[in-house]
């Protein structure tokens, strides 16, 4: 994937649309960094809620910064921990919305993300 994500990068920024585009690129989860040896048997790598990778691109995003680590094995998230639900509030706030007045109905009510404790990762934010 590398090749062609470079080639997608270069071309939006020739064109300067990565200022005005963002790039974001992960998965659902992260990867177990062992082989999921069980048993003396190999199964392969297992899904790992507790650490993923994701990176974003242009659209407002500081370039060439990193936020937060893994242990050293790459199990755990250890630094600058964030739940999805800040992605997503991040997300919004990097799309130019406000998650206060994007709201959904639900059991009643209107809701919006932040009320169940997703804020802004604001060291992403250029």
């Amino acid at each position: 994937m590398d090749r062609p994500i470079a080639a997608l990068l270069r071309d939006l920024r020739q064109r300067g649309l990565l200022d005005e585009t963002l790039v974001v690129w992960c998965g659902e989860f992260g990867r177990s960094p062992d082989n999921g040896i069980r048993g003396g048997i190999a199964y392969g790598r297992d899904h790992n809620p507790s650490a993923m990778t994701i990176w974003f691109a242009g659209g407002g995003v500081r370039a060439g910064h990193t936020v937060g680590a893994t242990d050293e094995l790459g199990a755990e998230a250890v630094e600058h921990v964030h739940h999805v639900r800040d992605l997503h509030v991040t997300l919004l706030r990097l799309l130019g919305l406000d998650d206060n007045k994007l709201t959904y109905f639900h059991a009643g009510r209107f809701k919006q993300l932040s009320q169940f404790g997703g804020s802004v990762i604001e060291e992403l934010i250029a």
